[in-house]
């Protein structure tokens, strides 16, 4: 399945200054397997040493959070637009 994954601000030196990148798969796991092959190092930002998506790191599948619907095997549709989001912290 192709998809479009929209990838935020402090991870795009990964991928060349692109906002949005196309990747392969059906699901979100095989999605992150294709975004490394085209972009090395980008895995390691969005998955922690044990393979699973790091807890500071939100991932949609469309408008759907990944977490809700089977965190890394969440079904990935072709077209399908995928959102990585880094939370914010901080405040006063």
């Amino acid at each position: 399945m192709s998809v479009k994954v929209r990838i935020p601000t402090i991870l795009r030196t990964y991928t060349g200054g692109q906002a949005e990148v196309p990747a392969e798969g059906a699901t979100l796991s095989q999605v992150i397997e294709s975004l490394e092959k085209d972009h090395p190092g980008i895995a390691a930002r969005v998955l922690d040493d044990q393979g699973k998506l790091r807890r500071f790191v939100n991932v949609y599948v469309n408008d759907d959070d990944v977490r809700f619907e089977g965190g890394l095997d969440a079904a990935t549709p072709d077209g399908a637009g995928i959102s990585i989001i880094p939370a914010v912290a901080g405040g006063c």
